[in-house]
């Protein structure tokens, strides 16, 4: 009985690290969608529905074993982490795809428009891939390194809104303007769930939640 709970349990951190490998896959196709790689708009398009899919594989097979087996504390936090994990992935998937969306709507290159939304891509990127890092190698470190980096994506946040405003003054097209806003606005949350998705790996290693 416990031999088949262990290959369930990492089946799903399998799985958690598949659907890891796919909101980095979509976020950097929204990034070349912005720099007018139309191929990677239908890309990001393609990745949301995979993430859409895998989450509820993993919502059910996370189900599945709180109901069937009867998991220990480290493995309940493992188990509750996932679900909680698996929100936010799916909204970073929906978010990405967001970009894209606007990127297929501007068509025009985007990332040439501010000096800091590159930036602010890049560093959001980071804060994903290292929240993924820090459940696969179950890191305390890493996952506080992506609550420390969320800092330098508002920073950089607050600066592209500065850059917004003058362009505004200079009458340059309020339309782009609303554009670049809302893609700044969208690197920002996705920011914001990298964090919540470290914090969840803290709290399946430690048992403590820093918002709980």
């Amino acid at each position: 009985m416990r031999d088949e709970f262990e290959r369930q349990l990492a089946l799903l951190n399998e799985e958690l690290t598949t659907m890891g490998g796919l909101i980095e896959s979509a976020i950097a196709n929204a990034v070349k969608a912005l720099d007018g790689d139309e191929h990677s708009i239908n890309k990001a398009y393609d990745y949301e529905k995979s993430i859409d899919n895998k989450e509820r594989e993993i919502e059910s097979l996370s189900l599945k074993l709180l109901l069937t087996q009867q998991p220990v504390a480290s493995d309940l936090r493992l188990i509750s982490a996932a679900l909680k994990m698996i929100t936010d992935m799916e909204r970073i998937g929906d978010q990405a795809e967001d970009i894209a969306e606007i990127a297929a709507t501007a068509k025009k290159k985007m990332l040439k428009k501010s000096k800091h939304i590159q930036r602010m891509a890049a560093a959001t990127i980071d804060m994903v891939n290292k929240s993924v890092e820090a459940f696969i190698k179950k890191d305390l470190l890493i996952a506080e390194e992506v609550s420390h980096n969320d800092d330098v994506v508002d920073a950089l946040f607050e600066e592209i809104v500065n850059d917004l405003v003058d362009i505004i003054k200079k009458d340059e097209g309020t339309s782009e303007v609303l554009d670049m806003l809302m893609v700044a606005k969208y690197f920002e949350r996705i920011g914001d769930h990298a964090v919540n998705i470290a914090e969840w790996v803290q709290f399946s290693i430690t048992g403590e939640h820093k918002r709980l």
